[in-house]
């Protein structure tokens, strides 16, 4: 499943058109799917005792929000790549299903409700703002037209950026949906894209004020048992954003003082994932593909004479060829989404 790499040092793995003709399928199977489903509203009445599809007739499928959004994105992403892709027509029938004027506006009324407050946040935040990005960076009169249905939408998660990230004191260092780095990542290459700087430099003060004293990183506890995301590693991956090269490497070198070692073993070495039909364990293949791209990321960024550049590469290769094969498990448990992170993993 690997895409083709000529080594490690030249890590540009690439998505084929036949791997994105299965992850399209597995998408275009689940982002019309309301059921199971896992809503994460609260209830403040039995009034608000209402489908997935009542709440937000949008991104209502693939079991919960979050994975409903960045399904889509993977839709777009592939038919941007390939735009003469088999499915084409499929993909875009499906896209202007869920994706209109309409549904967006009830989406939008479902987040201004108080109790909404907190709804996906920042997971699924950052997620829609990598999505509104693709679609207006497309330049398709249908991605022109989706990115203006998402617009009320974007413009309120935006709003929810600038509002409650001066307020939240401490980051969150966890290996899901609540870890603040990756909450701040897609916002902010998302701000500097639509060249937003009030946003930009609100994130880039937020993850200094964060992040920037950290050092001995205990990722010798990584993982645990139902992470997707490495807590260290994707906080690597934002500040490497946010710092030249010369400050990012001084800031590398005191986050992981022993990487020269390549240790911790248990960063460097993919998870073992013992059951791909329970929800939280299969977690672990969808962490063993955020580190491959976070590590690529990474080694990227660094000088080509850095011995790190190569612990990275090599274990991100490494990291990619545990995970890839295991995308289309059989089990809806994983299916809903690993591909998306797949696609992100694999696209340019």
């Amino acid at each position: 499943m690997v895409g083709q790499t000529k080594s490690p040092e030249g890590f540009m793995l690439q998505l084929s058109e036949e791997q994105a003709l299965k992850f399209a399928g597995l998408a275009l199977r689940n982002i019309h799917r309301e059921y199971p489903n896992k809503p994460g509203n609260v209830l403040e009445s039995p009034r608000d005792v209402l489908g997935p599809k009542q709440l937000y007739p949008a991104f209502y499928g693939c079991y919960d929000w979050h994975s409903s959004v960045h399904g889509h994105w993977m839709l777009v992403k592939i038919l941007k790549q390939f735009p003469q892709i088999k499915v084409a027509g499929e993909i875009r029938k499906a896209l202007t299903k869920n994706i209109t004027r309409e549904n967006l506006l009830a989406e939008v009324e479902f987040f201004l409700k108080p109790e909404s407050k907190s709804f996906e946040r920042p997971y699924g935040w950052s997620w829609f703002l990598k999505l509104a990005l693709e679609l207006h960076s497309w330049d398709d009169p249908m991605g022109r037209e989706l990115a203006g249905c998402l617009k009320p939408l974007e413009d309120l998660i935006v709003k929810r950026y600038m509002e409650f990230f001066p307020r939240q004191t401490y980051p969150i260092r966890s290996g899901v949906h609540s870890n603040t780095a990756f909450g701040l990542t897609y916002a902010l290459d998302y701000s500097r894209q639509m060249k937003n700087r009030e946003l930009e430099e609100l994130l880039v003060t937020v993850a200094k004020s964060y992040y920037m004293k950290d050092k001995d990183i205990p990722a010798k506890w990584e993982p645990d048992g139902a992470d997707f995301f490495s807590p260290s590693l994707m906080e690597a991956d934002l500040m490497r954003r946010i710092l030249s090269q010369k400050d990012f490497s001084s800031w590398l070198d005191r986050f992981y003082p022993s990487l020269l070692k390549s240790e911790p073993a248990s960063l460097f070495n993919p998870a073992i994932v013992s059951d791909r039909s329970d929800p939280q364990i299969v977690h672990l293949d969808g962490l063993n593909l955020s580190r491959a791209w976070c590590m690529r990321n990474i080694g990227m960024s660094l000088p080509m004479d850095d011995p790190r550049r190569m612990i990275f590469l090599e274990s991100a290769h490494k990291h990619a060829n545990a995970a890839l094969g295991h995308v289309s498990s059989g089990d809806y448990a994983g299916e809903h989404w690993l591909a998306s992170f797949a696609v992100n993993l694999l696209s340019k």
